[in-house]
């Protein structure tokens, strides 16, 4: 019978090491989507991971039964993202950033089709880049990682409505700066 996440984490509490490497080969791959997604590059994405599980270790004590630990371990690793994020934002303002967002299923492709997902896939990191944090990190969470909105609304430590309004207008900002490319595909 497989332990619950909260059964590991009382034994790593104790010093059991063996159980919280049992929580990072549970939680390593979800979390390395999040911030692949979140940072759009995959060096970063993997420091993010290292770096979440390290801050997670030396709070385990902090953690409280009653809640998820998955979505705890979200926390920390969107946390970790946005402060990546940021300092590469400090670092250069005009660095390019590898796309996470949109991949196009390959075969044979039309030349009018690849210069088109081109543009779709340039407006869509373009307008990711534009939203505030907390709305990419929502919109990541909900329809990348499929998180219900009050999960969500854990993950960023918020009400499920806020998280909502998050998702709703970083929807409409995406929206908005593919509605060139979308009028002119038809």
């Amino acid at each position: 019978m497989e332990l619950t996440d909260s059964a590991i984490v009382t034994k790593a509490r104790l010093g059991d090491a063996d159980a919280f490497r049992v929580l990072v080969e549970r939680h390593g791959r979800p979390l390395f989507r999040l911030a692949f997604r979140m940072t759009g590059n995959q060096q970063d994405a993997e420091d993010v991971v290292q770096e979440s599980f390290l801050r997670a270790w030396r709070q385990l004590g902090r953690f409280d039964d009653r809640a998820s630990f998955g979505t705890w371990l979200y926390r920390i690793a969107t946390n970790c993202s946005l402060d990546v994020m940021r300092s590469r934002k400090r670092r250069s303002a005009d660095a390019q950033v590898e796309d996470p967002v949109l991949s196009l299923p390959s075969g044979d492709p039309t030349p009018e089709r690849v210069a088109m997902s081109g543009e779709v896939r340039e407006r869509v990191a373009e307008a990711m880049d534009e939203l505030s944090a907390a709305e990419r990190t929502a919109f990541v969470l909900r329809h990348f990682e499929g998180m219900r909105i009050e999960e969500v609304g854990r993950a960023l430590g918020c009400q499920p409505g806020a998280a909502k309004h998050s998702v709703f207008r970083a929807v409409r900002k995406l929206r908005r700066a593919l509605e060139p490319v979308a009028s002119g595909a038809r």
